[in-house]
């Protein structure tokens, strides 16, 4: 037990994430520092898809795209299966999903996987590094144009968004990735030799993001609409959704015959939610009342899924019918 609570580390950067929320709370940005806000909150979201264009490696995807079993099964769960269960989660009375926040979690259902945690915790648990590369890559890559798009679809009853305004996003988001890809033979050199510059760039652009989405929440009243017992119900949501993934995407992987490394690979990458893609996508899709609040189950469902997955990967690699995988 010792052990297993050692490895339950709370994220650093999440917790600067967080004082971004507090600093908000206390010194929202109003009248014109709000505007001047908004709009460098704007340029940093293009700055993000920038960055993250010109970091994506085609030949990581196209290298690993031959494993279409293993992707079809991720990006089902990370775009079909999520969405579904939090639409569920959404229409559960108010005494279990707190109104307020349903929206949010439909958003956080609608993300794609992340890439550092899913490939790192393959690693650990000495899965099909390769696959998880590929897998990982192309769930963010399909996510540029699946997320506002789910979005649009799944919480337009509620009109938080419409479908056309979806494709407007959609190219917000997408010109910016695109631009990164098309400069990655002249960029990307630059972004892997300045990679601690690049990711200061990256983080800093997200913490701006979430200062100005919480500013417009806190001005607009969201602490007067959420208490510390939504936050509470808010917490068993999404533990239990974590839950539900892993199970769904671990014995997916057994019934259809998977190996043990393939396994690993859809497990860490189909049942992960992008923070980093999350926010500024946020910033974006949702105005500046209701961003701050969309951003809360996400926030809280990617620091249960680091502890919850760093015991698991600790699991697996004391398997000892586990080999080592060839990175070359």
């Amino acid at each position: 037990m010792p052990a297993i609570l050692g490895r339950l580390k709370v994220d650093k950067y999440l917790l600067l994430i967080i004082s971004m929320v507090v600093a908000a709370s206390f010194l929202p940005a109003r009248g014109e520092a709000s505007v001047a806000f908004g709009w460098a909150t704007k340029v940093a979201i293009g700055l993000v898809f920038f960055l993250h264009g010109a970091r994506l490696s085609r030949e990581a995807v196209i290298g690993g795209l031959t494993h279409w079993r293993l992707h079809l099964v991720v990006m089902g769960a990370t775009f079909a299966l999520f969405p579904l269960l939090c639409l569920g989660l959404a229409a559960l009375p108010a005494w279990i999903m707190p109104s307020a926040l349903a929206g949010g979690v439909v958003f956080l259902g609608c993300l794609p996987s992340t890439i550092q945690s899913s490939i790192g915790f393959t690693v650990i648990a000495r899965g099909n590094v390769p696959a998880a590369i590929a897998a990982a890559s192309a769930s963010n890559l399909l996510g540029i144009l699946l997320t506002p798009i789910l979005v649009g679809l799944l919480l337009h009853a509620k009109s938080a968004i419409s479908p056309s305004s979806a494709w407007a996003i959609v190219l917000q988001l997408l010109a910016p990735f695109v631009a990164g890809q098309v400069l990655r033979r002249w960029v990307g050199g630059w972004a892997t030799r300045h990679a601690r510059l690049v990711q200061v760039v990256d983080r800093g652009s997200i913490l701006l993001v979430v200062y100005t989405a919480f500013s417009g929440a806190v001005v607009e009243g969201v602490w007067s609409q959420i208490s510390a017992l939504d936050l509470v119900r808010l917490l068993v949501v999404c533990a239990a959704l974590l839950a539900a993934v892993l199970a769904a995407t671990y014995f997916t992987a057994r019934a259809l015959g998977f190996s043990k490394p393939d396994e690993i690979a859809i497990v860490f990458c189909g049942s992960k939610k992008s923070l980093a893609s999350g926010v500024p996508m946020a910033g974006v899709l949702f105005p500046a009342a209701t961003a701050g609040l969309a951003l809360l189950p996400l926030m809280l469902f990617h620091q249960i899924q680091l502890m919850a997955c760093a015991v698991i990967a600790q699991q697996y690699a004391k398997r000892a019918d586990l080999e080592p995988v060839n990175l070359a």
